[in-house]
């Protein structure tokens, strides 16, 4: 009689399994996409640009290709956002598994409350919990925007390991190129020095000009010291993210700073949306979010899943007489836990993470902002120094006539070596200023890049 009343509940209870089953799951929020058509700073083409995922091709260098290609290859903290990349693929596969059925065996003994018999209760247990009410979507929501987070996370490090690989290497050689010039300005004052002390003991000199020109001996050999250390701080800055505990000589050896060669950019402001690893990362959070919001509002909702199970029990009694005996019980049924009473907490978590969703829909927007600032601020800064590296390259190249032009002059005894050597020392001026402002441009072209998100994408064949 049991088993006739219990089979039209059973059935009852898949029919609604069943209706429940077509409870659709909550969309994830419109992101405002909007971007500008077309860049308020842009850059005239004046040269092919490179494409965004080898954009430091743009100098022409082949010993910077192949210290960006080690630097991918062996910087530990990118190694650390590959394992992180794994872990959350790993996790990404498997995101359906807990609404899957599942087994589980248990033995466990138990005895009566006369303690006159003993169970030794084992058996096999199968529990399906069916995701209803959007669970199995918002589990899957948060595994995904795990993963993708630690891809666009992978493919932040990139950038930033790039950008920095490059701007050291340009600092690297401004450093080494500055170096040299320091060197032979040092030279030039010392033999200023020599010659304004030749001139004071004949008279023709007075022994302020004589101490003036000392103090900018000694700070010539200071500034040449100072290089010294910049060229080695930045080479210890090459070797750290390239895993190494020390720099390799080949960096400490005379350099030239690497020139820029394209201007141009490929991309549009629509592609910041696609490239830009901060826009990815705030869309799996709005991802991310949206799953967290489903599942909220699931926990509200009854749990309904398929269990079953198969017992067996055996009876030992402390009589002897009483030989033991062993019982099977089988069973199968629908599991259903309905939530009623709990002060508001489900609500109030509801209600939070909805909240929270919203805030991370607003998120994703302002770093399309953000990108878009980022963006025209870099493309300003890379016009204003390719102007200044225009007028510094005119500058420099005057000074040099200039100091030309006394050579001549000295050679027809119409001017003295202490106008060559002034001369001269203003035209290691305008080289200085030269480098600066070509490093500063090339400072600038990595920044832009950086901005537009122009790096490698992470590889396809993790797991």
């Amino acid at each position: 009689m049991m088993r006739a009343v219990a089979r039209p509940i059973f059935a009852l209870a898949l029919t609604l399994i069943v209706g429940l089953a077509g409870c659709a799951s909550q969309p994830v929020p419109p992101l405002d996409r909007s971007v500008p058509p077309a860049w308020r700073n842009a850059l005239s083409p004046a040269a092919a640009a490179p494409d965004l995922k080898g954009w430091w091709q743009g100098f022409d260098d082949a010993g910077l290709d192949a210290l960006v290609a080690r630097a991918l290859a062996e910087n530990l903290g990118l190694r650390a956002a590959t394992e992180r990349l794994r872990a959350a693929r790993v996790l990404r596969a498997h995101a359906l598994d807990a609404y899957l059925p599942y087994l589980r065996a248990h033995a466990e003994d138990e005895y009566s409350p006369s303690d006159s018999a003993s169970y030794l209760v084992s058996g096999f247990d199968a529990i399906w919990e069916l995701g209803l009410f959007g669970r199995s979507e918002g589990t899957t929501r948060m595994l995904q925007a795990e993963a993708a987070d630690a891809e666009d996370g992978m493919a932040g490090a990139e950038v930033s390991l790039v950008a920095e690989v490059v701007a050291d290497y340009l600092l690297l050689g401004a450093a080494q190129e500055r170096l040299t010039l320091l060197s032979r300005a040092r030279v030039l004052h010392e033999q200023q020095l020599s010659l304004l002390k030749l001139r004071a003991d004949l008279g023709l000199a007075s022994p302020l000009d004589v101490a003036e020109t000392e103090s900018d001996v000694a700070h010539a050999r200071a500034t040449e010291a100072s290089g010294h250390q910049q060229v080695d701080a930045v080479a210890a800055q090459l070797a750290l993210l390239l895993g190494r505990n020390t720099p390799e000589s080949a960096w400490l050896d005379g350099g030239r700073l690497a020139r820029l060669k394209v201007t141009a950019i490929p991309a549009a402001p629509a592609e910041l949306l696609r490239t830009r690893p901060e826009i990815r990362r705030a869309e799996a959070a709005v991802l991310a979010a949206a799953g967290a919001a489903e599942l909220a509002r699931a926990d509200r909702l009854p749990s309904v899943g398929i269990g079953g199970s198969i017992r067996w029990s055996t009876l030992q009694s402390y009589n002897a007489r009483v030989a033991p005996s062993t019982f099977e019980i089988p069973g199968v049924g629908p599991l259903v836990d309905v939530p009623l009473f709990d002060w508001g907490l489900r609500r109030a978590r509801a209600v939070s993470n909805s909240y929270l969703l919203n805030a991370a829909t607003l998120d994703y927007r302002e770093a399309v902002l953000r990108g878009i600032a980022e963006v025209e601020t870099a493309l300003g800064n890379l016009q204003r120094d390719t102007l200044r590296e225009t007028e510094a390259e005119n500058a420099a190249q005057a000074l040099q006539r200039g100091a030309s032009a006394t050579t001549r002059r000295a050679e027809l005894q119409l001017a003295s070596p202490l106008e060559t050597n002034a001369a001269a020392l203003a035209a290691l001026d305008g080289e200085l200023a030269l480098i600066d402002a070509r490093s500063e441009r090339g400072v600038s072209y990595v920044a832009l890049y950086k901005a537009l998100g122009g790096a490698p994408r992470p590889p396809l064949g993790l797991p």
